[in-house]
C-alpha cells in the first residue's frame, strides 16, 4: 500500500518572518555604462536561514543560493547565470518596508546596486524625497566609487 501524504516526511517549513516571504519577486540591478537600470524576475525560497531560487534578466535565466539572518535582516546570495558567470549579492531587509537592497559584485571585475521585493508590492524605489541631505563622509566616499558624477 503506498504511502499517505500524512505519512511522508516533511521538510523544513518556509520562513514565517514577513521580511522574507518565499514566493515570486521582482528588482532591478544598476550597472555604470551602458546596461544602466536592468529589471529582473525571481522566485525565491527562504526556509530556515537559506535562500534558494532562480530568475531571469537581460543576461538571462540564473539559479539563486545564498543565506539570510533573521537577527541582522542581512541576506547574501549568489546569482549563477546557466553556463555562465557568477554575481555576488549583499543586502538587506531592515524592516522599513523597502524589502532587500544593496550591492553585488562580481569579482573585483563589476559592482553595483540592487533592489528587490515581492511580486505584487509596490515599487519601494518610487518614493519621492522631499529634500536633499548629505550623505555621510563614509557612505559619499562608498557612492563615489559606484556612481561616478558625469565630471569624472
Amino acid at each position: 500500500m503506498p504511502p499517505r501524504d500524512d505519512d511522508l516526511p516533511s521538510g523544513p517549513a518556509a520562513e514565517t518572518d514577513a521580511r522574507f516571504p518565499s514566493g515570486r519577486w521582482k528588482g532591478f540591478w544598476l550597472q555604470r555604462g551602458m546596461r544602466g537600470r536592468q529589471h529582473m524576475r525571481l522566485h525565491l525560497d527562504f526556509i530556515g536561514g537559506r535562500v534558494t531560487g532562480g530568475g531571469s534578466d537581460i543576461v538571462g535565466d540564473f539559479e539563486i543560493t545564498g543565506t539570510y539572518d533573521l537577527k541582522t535582516g542581512k541576506c547574501a546570495f549568489h546569482k549563477t547565470y546557466l553556463g555562465a558567470h557568477d554575481v555576488l549579492y549583499e543586502g538587506q531587509n531592515q524592516n522599513d518596508g523597502r524589502w532587500i537592497w544593496g550591492l553585488w559584485q562580481i569579482r573585483d571585475f563589476d559592482r553595483g546596486g540592487f533592489h528587490i521585493w515581492p511580486f505584487g508590492e509596490a515599487d519601494p524605489t518610487g518614493e519621492h524625497l522631499d529634500e536633499q541631505a548629505d550623505l555621510p563622509v563614509q557612505q559619499h566616499e562608498r557612492r563615489r566609487l559606484l556612481v561616478p558624477s558625469r565630471d569624472e
